[in-house]
């Protein structure tokens, strides 16, 4: 894959490298907890990469804004993100994409890294 392809995959998946930058930045900037299961969230959704590099870097905007958000008025994770993360993060993902294949293994980890993350807290 030349260079100019592997841009335009990355753009394709992430959307504007600008806009990934402050995403990041953004995420960074959360405290310990919440940055850690909004990363878990940020690789589930890297299974829904939808054709729309637009749509996907307004995905994880949004992300950012919700754990922004729950940070500041100090909401546990698991009220953000319920019983079963795997069907919120889906539910997020749908509002941006048809979806795509999540294998179980991915579903496990982000399980596995929510949990994490909530022990973080303690």
């Amino acid at each position: 894959m030349s260079d100019v392809e592997k841009g335009g995959f990355i753009s394709k998946v992430i959307g504007p490298k600008k806009r990934w930058r402050a995403y990041k930045a953004r995420v960074k900037e959360l405290p310990e907890n919440y940055r850690t299961a909004a990363e878990a969230i940020e690789r589930y959704l890297m299974h829904f990469v939808p054709t729309d590099g637009d749509s996907n870097a307004s995905m994880f905007e949004d992300l950012a804004d919700l754990f922004e958000q729950a940070a500041a008025d100090g909401m546990p994770i698991h009220e953000i993100v319920g019983e079963d993360p795997a069907e919120f993060v889906e539910a997020f993902a749908q509002n941006y994409s048809e979806g795509g294949y999540v294998p179980t293994r991915a579903r496990k980890r982000l399980a596995d890294d929510l949990a994490h993350a909530e022990d973080q807290a303690s």
